[in-house]
């Protein structure tokens, strides 16, 4: 399950990556507008400005900006930075593998094979899909309505 951290980060980065190009953009601003308290995304945004995908500018006028095109940032980047692994079992993680406490043998486990196949399904979406891609699909779910 996608949790509240990587959740804001994604809806954080979506605000910041409509406002691409502009104007660095205040955290009260970014939180009021997605409803995120100020300071779970406090701690968000400077994770995120500490791994290169944000730039700050400190004083009057102030605040954050994507230090990337919003075309660059992958989710799968933003689920790692904020979550950690995005394997559902550690023995499948790429980043994260840890081998399972009460696993034999993970060459004949079937439960490992098939979450193999979840984890690389799940990250060729996640690895395909950038910030742009899903402003985009909100602009699109937009003019169905």
């Amino acid at each position: 399950m996608l949790s509240k951290k990587s959740k804001y980060a994604i809806k954080a980065l979506i605000v910041l990556g409509k406002n691409y190009g502009k104007e660095p953009m205040q955290i009260l601003k970014i939180a009021e507008e997605e409803n995120i308290p100020k300071k779970f995304l406090e701690q968000i945004l400077l994770e995120m400005r500490n791994a290169g995908i944000l730039y700050s500018k400190k004083g009057a006028g102030g605040g954050y900006s994507l230090n990337k095109d919003p075309e660059d940032i992958r989710l799968s980047q933003v689920i790692r930075l904020t979550d950690g692994p995005i394997a559902l079992l550690p023995c499948v993680s790429l980043n994260f593998y840890r081998r399972c406490d009460e696993c034999k043998s993970e060459e004949v486990c079937g439960i490992r094979d098939t979450f193999v196949d979840v984890r690389n399904a799940m990250l060729q979406i996640l690895n395909d899909t950038s910030i742009a891609d899903i402003i985009k699909r909100e602009g699109n779910l937009a003019l169905n309505l």
